[in-house]
């Protein structure tokens, strides 16, 4: 199931082709795209990007863990975490996706 990374210079190479933006253009609006979402996320507010889905930071409490060579028990400090929850309509189409390369696979 492993398939290719998409980074920045590929987002970037995206909006170039699609949009007609210049490189430079097409990078600095990537950048800015992606800099707004994270200062969004830092400060605590959710990201919903419509059809695509939703970008929320949870707070975690302090539990105990354990390390799983020796046993020893150890806390865990409470953190943020950021979790990503797909939209209906992009996990219908990653399904979608996922059918139609199963069936052609036969």
């Amino acid at each position: 199931m492993g398939g290719r990374t998409i980074t920045r210079a590929d987002l970037c190479e995206a909006v170039y082709q699609k949009v007609g933006l210049s490189r430079s253009e097409s990078s600095e609006l990537v950048e800015k795209v992606l800099s707004e979402i994270a200062d969004c996320l830092v400060s605590g507010e959710s990201v919903k990007l419509s059809s695509f889905g939703s970008f929320v930071v949870r707070s975690k409490g302090e539990r105990i863990g354990r390390n799983p060579k020796t046993g020893e028990e150890v806390p865990i400090l409470p953190r943020r975490v950021m979790v990503f929850k797909p939209s209906n309509v992009l996990k219908k189409r990653i399904n979608e996706t996922m059918m139609g390369a199963s069936e052609s696979g036969d």
